[in-house]
C-alpha cells in the first residue's frame, strides 16, 4: 500500500514539475506531458500502469466536460450552432467512415466494422489541447468558440459510432438504419436525464440552507451523477454532462453567492489541472505497455508504424478538407438562408482544421475494447488498435501542437464578427456598475449620507472607481492612474508589513492571521484584475 501512494505522490510531482517546465519553454503543456511521460516510461525501474478504461471514462471525463460546459457561453454555442453540429457530428462520421474504408483497404485482415472501430476510436479531437496551445496566440474569439462548441458534443459522437461498431463485431452485422435510429435515441435520452438530473441539484442548491463545504461539494458530484444517470437509461452520458452542466451554469447566478463562488473557481481549477495533467502524462507511459501487447499481434512494429502514420496523415487532411469545404458550403448556402457569418474565407477553417489534436478520448476509447470476444476468443488486432492510436495521439500532438501556433502567426486568421475589444467590454462593465451602485446608494439613502460616515466614505469610494474608468489616455490622465497605482501598491505593502510584525508578536491568532491574508490577497486581486 505504501508502494501505491508513494508512486502515486511521485507522479503527481513529475506531473507539476513538467507543466512548469513546460510554461517556463513556452510549449504546450498538454505535448510536454506526453513527451514526459514517454521518457519517463523508459527510465529502467518505472513500473508499468495499465489503465482500465472504464476509470478514464468514468472518473476523468465526466468533470473535464462538466468544467467545459461551465465554461461555455450558451449565446456563443447557439451562434456557432450549425457549424458546431456539422463538426461534431458530421466530420465525426466522416472520419470515422474514411478511416473505416482506408483500413479495410490497406490492412490485412481489417474488416469493415473493425475498420470503423478505429475510427470511432481516433476521430474526435481533443479540445483540451487545442485551446492549450492557442493560448496566447491572437486567434479570433469566434475560432476557439467553435472548438470548444466542437469539443462538447463530438466526443459523444464517436463514442457512439464506436459502442456500435463493437456490437457489430460481436454480432456480425453493421445495419445503417438501425445505427442512425440509435445515434438520436441516445443523443436524446442523455440530453434528458442530463437536464433532470440538473434539476434537482438546482433544487438542491436553490432551496436548500447548505454550508458552503456541502455546495462545493455538491458541484463535484453533479457530473458523475449526470453520466451514471444517463448510462444506466441507456443513453448518452457525455451528451448527460453536457447538458447538465450547459443549464447549471446558465442559472449559476441564482445558486452561489460570492463564497461558493470563489470556492468552487478554486476547487474546480485545482482539479481540472490534475486530471488534465495525469491524463496526457498516461498516454506517454502507455507505450510500453502498449508495445508489449503489440508482440503478440501478427504485424512487425515497422508495419505497425506504418499504419500509425497512414491513419495520422488521413485524419489530418479529412478535418483540413472538411473545413475548407464546410466553408465553401456557407458561404453558397448563405444566398438562401440566414447563417452567423457568410463569407467565412479560408484564414479561419485552416487554422480550425489544423486544430484537430487527438486526446484523453481516443486513448480511452481504445484501452475500453474488450481482451475477448463474447465466444471466448481473443480479440481481433487489439494491441494494433492500441498502436495506431497512440501514434495518431502523438503525432497530431506533437506535429499540429507544435505547429498550430505558428500557422496561426502567419495565417492571421480574421475575426468573423465584429466585437469590441475585451479591455473596452471590461471597462464597460466595470464602470456601468460602478454607476448602478452609486445611484443605488445616492437614491436610497440620501438623507444618511450627510450623517453616517461610513456612508459617506463608501460613496466617495465608488465615486472614485468611476472617475477612475472614465479616464481619457491623455498624458495627464495617465499620471493620475500611475500616482494612484504607485499609492495602492505601497499601501497594500504596508498592510502586509504590519501583518508580518504582528505575526512575530505571537499576540494574535495564526488562524486570525493568515484569515487577514486571505483578505487581502482577495483586494489585491480585485484591483489587479478587476473582472475575475
Amino acid at each position: 500500500m505504501h508502494e501505491y501512494v508513494l508512486l502515486a505522490l511521485g507522479f503527481l510531482l513529475t506531473m507539476a514539475l513538467l507543466a512548469t517546465l513546460a510554461n517556463r519553454l513556452q510549449i504546450p503543456t498538454p505535448i510536454f506531458l506526453v513527451v514526459g511521460g514517454l521518457l519517463v516510461s523508459l527510465i529502467p525501474g518505472v513500473p508499468r500502469i495499465n489503465l482500465e478504461p472504464d476509470l478514464i471514462f468514468l472518473v476523468f471525463l465526466p468533470p473535464l466536460l462538466y468544467e467545459a460546459a461551465w465554461f461555455t457561453s450558451w449565446r456563443e454555442l447557439w451562434r456557432w450552432r450549425r457549424i458546431v453540429l456539422v463538426l461534431a457530428f458530421g466530420l465525426v462520421v466522416l472520419t470515422a467512415t474514411a478511416v473505416a474504408y482506408t483500413a479495410y483497404w490497406f490492412i490485412p485482415g481489417f474488416t469493415l466494422a473493425l475498420g470503423f472501430l478505429l475510427g470511432g476510436i481516433i476521430s474526435p479531437p481533443d479540445a483540451v489541447a487545442a485551446t492549450s496551445v492557442l493560448r496566447g496566440v491572437d486567434v479570433p474569439k469566434s475560432s476557439i468558440n467553435i472548438l470548444e462548441g466542437e469539443s462538447l458534443i463530438n466526443d459523444a459522437a464517436s463514442l457512439i459510432v464506436l459502442q456500435f461498431a463493437l456490437n457489430s463485431i460481436e454480432t456480425g452485422t453493421f445495419v445503417w438504419q438501425k445505427v442512425a435510429l440509435s445515434f438520436v435515441l441516445v443523443t436524446l435520452i442523455g440530453a434528458g436525464v442530463g437536464l433532470a438530473v440538473a434539476l434537482v441539484f438546482y433544487c438542491l442548491h436553490r432551496w436548500l440552507p447548505l454550508q458552503l463545504r456541502i455546495s462545493v461539494l455538491l458541484t463535484f458530484l453533479a457530473p458523475y451523477a449526470m453520466y451514471l444517470a444517463a448510462e444506466q437509461c441507456q443513453g448518452s452520458g457525455v451528451i448527460a454532462v453536457v447538458s447538465g452542466g450547459l443549464f447549471l451554469s446558465a442559472k449559476s447566478h441564482r445558486l452561489f453567492n460570492h463564497s461558493e463562488r470563489l470556492q468552487n473557481t478554486s476547487m474546480w481549477a485545482t482539479v481540472i489541472f490534475v486530471i488534465n495533467g495525469v491524463v496526457f502524462m498516461v498516454i506517454g507511459l502507455e507505450l510500453p505497455v502498449i508495445l508489449d501487447e503489440l508482440k503478440s499481434d501478427s504485424f512487425s512494429l515497422a508495419q505497425s508504424i506504418g499504419y500509425g502514420l497512414l491513419m495520422s496523415a488521413l485524419v489530418i487532411v479529412v478535418r483540413l478538407i472538411f473545413s475548407l469545404a464546410a466553408s465553401a458550403f456557407t458561404d453558397f448556402a448563405g444566398r438562401f438562408i440566414t447563417v452567423a457569418v457568410r463569407n467565412v474565407g479560408w484564414r479561419g477553417p485552416i487554422v480550425l482544421g489544423w486544430a484537430g489534436m487527438r486526446g484523453v478520448v481516443s486513448l480511452a476509447a481504445a484501452l475500453s475494447v474488450p481482451l475477448l470476444l463474447a465466444n471466448g476468443t481473443p480479440f481481433p488486432h487489439r494491441p494494433l488498435l492500441l498502436f495506431i492510436t497512440f501514434i495518431v495521439i502523438l503525432v497530431t500532438l506533437v506535429l499540429q501542437g507544435l505547429t498550430l501556433p505558428m500557422l496561426a502567426r502567419w495565417v492571421r486568421p480574421q475575426e468573423l464578427l465584429e466585437r469590441i475589444p475585451e479591455e473596452e467590454q471590461e471597462a464597460t462593465i466595470k464602470r456601468q456598475l460602478q454607476a448602478v451602485a452609486l445611484d443605488e446608494l445616492t437614491h436610497h439613502y440620501s438623507a444618511d449620507l450627510e450623517t453616517n460616515p461610513l456612508l459617506t466614505d463608501l460613496k466617495r469610494r465608488l465615486e472614485g472607481i468611476l472617475f477612475a474608468t472614465q479616464l481619457s489616455d491623455s498624458k495627464a490622465d495617465q499620471q493620475l492612474l500611475t500616482t494612484y497605482r504607485e499609492a495602492r501598491d505601497r499601501m497594500h505593502q504596508a498592510k502586509r508589513n504590519e501583518l508580518m510584525r504582528l505575526g512575530r508578536q505571537g499576540e494574535i491568532d495564526k488562524e486570525i492571521l493568515m484569515k487577514a491574508e486571505a483578505q487581502l490577497d482577495l483586494e489585491e486581486e480585485k484591483m489587479d484584475h478587476p473582472m475575475r
